[in-house]
């Protein structure tokens, strides 16, 4: 799950409508336990309304190109192994003849307790510099290529570049199998799960499947 409390406008936003929520409930009680009880019982179903509406809005995002698109549209993530020669291999492949968009995504990976107290900057400059290097060398070999980092969490990630770059095809890239914390996790699997475009796992020393 996504930290909330990552983006500062959001924290606030959560912290005021907590405390609106709690006056509400504390001034109906003072005029009436059962109102105090209603309006409570009011605020969570309204609560409950709005996060079905949200997820309900996180899944219809989840649609990746159009068929009126003539543009071929890579997205990519990778972390450690976002320099990998077999991943630049497949990108140089996939870029030949057609009009490509290629979207390297690289997580900024870090430690729970660092990711909680926001303790972002040295896990997303090291990402940063990564992603520099093999972008730059895309665009070397003719690959329209840009990058972003990502969210720690690379489904996360995943998930927030699909809401902007409509991808024809996913690209995940990892250590191999006994190396991979991405592999431990499913992470190709449930990529597969959720998306109807194909999703090819490169394997950093081990070719592609």
């Amino acid at each position: 799950m996504k930290n909330p409390l990552r983006d500062e406008a959001s924290a606030f936003q959560i912290v005021w409508l907590t405390l609106g929520a709690a006056a509400l409930i504390v001034a109906a009680s003072w005029l009436s336990p059962w109102l105090g009880g209603a309006v409570c019982i009011v605020l969570i179903v309204a609560a409950l309304v709005a996060v079905r509406g949200g997820l309900k809005e996180r899944a219809g995002q989840q649609h990746v190109a159009t068929e009126t698109d003539t543009t071929h549209r890579i997205l990519v993530v990778a972390n450690e192994t976002v320099g990998a020669t077999e991943l630049a291999t497949l990108l140089r492949a996939r870029a030949a003849g057609v009009d490509e968009d290629v979207l390297v995504v690289c997580p900024a990976l870090n430690s729970k307790l660092k990711t909680w107290t926001n303790e972002e900057d040295g896990a997303r400059e090291a990402a940063q510099g990564r992603l520099d290097a093999t972008i730059a060398s895309l665009k070397a070999a003719d690959v329209n290529a840009e990058g972003r980092v990502g969210d720690g969490d690379p489904l996360q990630a995943l998930e927030d570049a699909l809401r902007t770059f409509p991808a024809d095809e996913i690209v995940i890239s990892t250590h191999p199998p006994g190396r991979s914390h991405w592999l431990e996790r499913g992470v190709v699997s449930e990529a597969e799960r959720r998306y109807d475009v194909p999703v090819t796992h490169i394997v950093a020393g081990g070719g592609s499947t």
